[in-house]
């Protein structure tokens, strides 16, 4: 007999929890000849903003030891041409096309969400609330629980879609986020986004990013992301996707016992093409070898 890998997070129903990550997989149609999309869970598209971004200058990406840094700066092609010309070629794959979206205002996020609504084939929005909010000083959203709150709050009253608020952790207490995020109305939370870092080149005597700073993404996380997500569980009753370091089977179980109903799959979309739908198959086989027929009847059993 089969296993069940179908996930229920809320208002969003997924074939099996495997997603591939906002920015890691282009607008998934990049990856169309590389892999069966129609045997991905979902996917997360590249980050979209009202206007198309460039985004920062070179050097924007660095390896580091068990992952990497990356300082992209969001670059899309904006919302007009992703309704135009991407998502339209979303359409024919059999899987959740989750649409990322961004801006340095709330306002942005609600024109965002209200254009969007005229999208087909849309399973969720995935709010990226890592960017800065300069009408509150250079803060970011994802950093201030009243701004959470706000956005949530406002993103439900204007959206068709759920909610996937995706969080950062970059805070000194990623419950308090959390909870303001649930208190908004948001449907579903996703984390971690990358962590705040630096890379040094050592003869240049200069930081090897254009921008200083980068997201670190990769294994290196893996334990920060689970630790976060333990305290998240405990602290709302939201469904959970979770990310950060995923590179086998192994680890998306790890995050499944912890608590994540879904999981993405991003850096590791670089090394291997399609290592998420290795790690659906992995999951599957995993769960057949210790006699669960469904998934479900997995996530969250962690023994504390």
């Amino acid at each position: 007999m089969p296993v069940d890998l179908s996930v229920n997070l809320g208002p969003l129903k997924l074939k099996n929890p495997v997603i591939t990550a906002s920015g890691c997989f282009g607008y998934g149609l990049e990856f169309e000849n590389l892999l069966d999309l129609n045997k991905l869970g979902g996917i997360s598209t590249k980050g979209i903003s009202l206007k198309p971004r460039s985004g920062n200058k070179p050097v924007r990406i660095a390896e580091t030891c068990g992952g990497m840094l990356n300082s992209i700066g969001l670059q899309n092609v904006g919302l007009e041409v992703f309704l135009k010309e991407k998502l339209p070629k979303l359409k024919k794959f059999n899987t959740a096309i989750i649409v990322n979206i961004f801006g340095e205002f709330e306002d942005e996020y609600l024109r965002l969400a209200e254009a969007l609504n005229e999208g087909e084939k849309i399973s969720a929005l995935e709010v990226n609330i890592s960017c800065p909010n300069v009408k509150k000083g250079g803060l970011q959203f994802g950093t201030d629980p009243e701004s959470v709150y706000s956005l949530a709050k406002k993103l439900k009253a204007v959206s068709r879609f759920p909610i996937i608020m995706k969080l950062t952790p970059n805070v000194t207490d990623i419950r308090v986020i959390a909870k303001a995020a649930q208190e908004g109305g948001a449907d579903i939370l996703s984390l971690i986004n990358t962590v705040r870092g630096m890379a040094v080149d050592l003869e240049k005597r200069k930081p090897v990013l254009a921008n200083t700073y980068g997201g670190l993404s990769g294994p290196a996380i893996k334990p920060i992301a689970l630790a976060m997500l333990d305290q998240v569980k405990k602290t709302v009753n939201l469904p959970l996707i979770g990310l950060g370091g995923i590179m086998t089977a192994k680890d998306a179980l790890e995050f499944h016992l912890v608590g994540a109903s879904a999981v993405e799959i991003g850096t590791g979309n670089f090394i291997k093409s399609d290592l998420a739908l290795d790690i659906v198959d992995g999951i599957s086989d995993y769960l057949k070898a210790k006699g669960i027929l469904r998934l479900e009847d997995f996530i969250g059993k962690i023994e504390i």
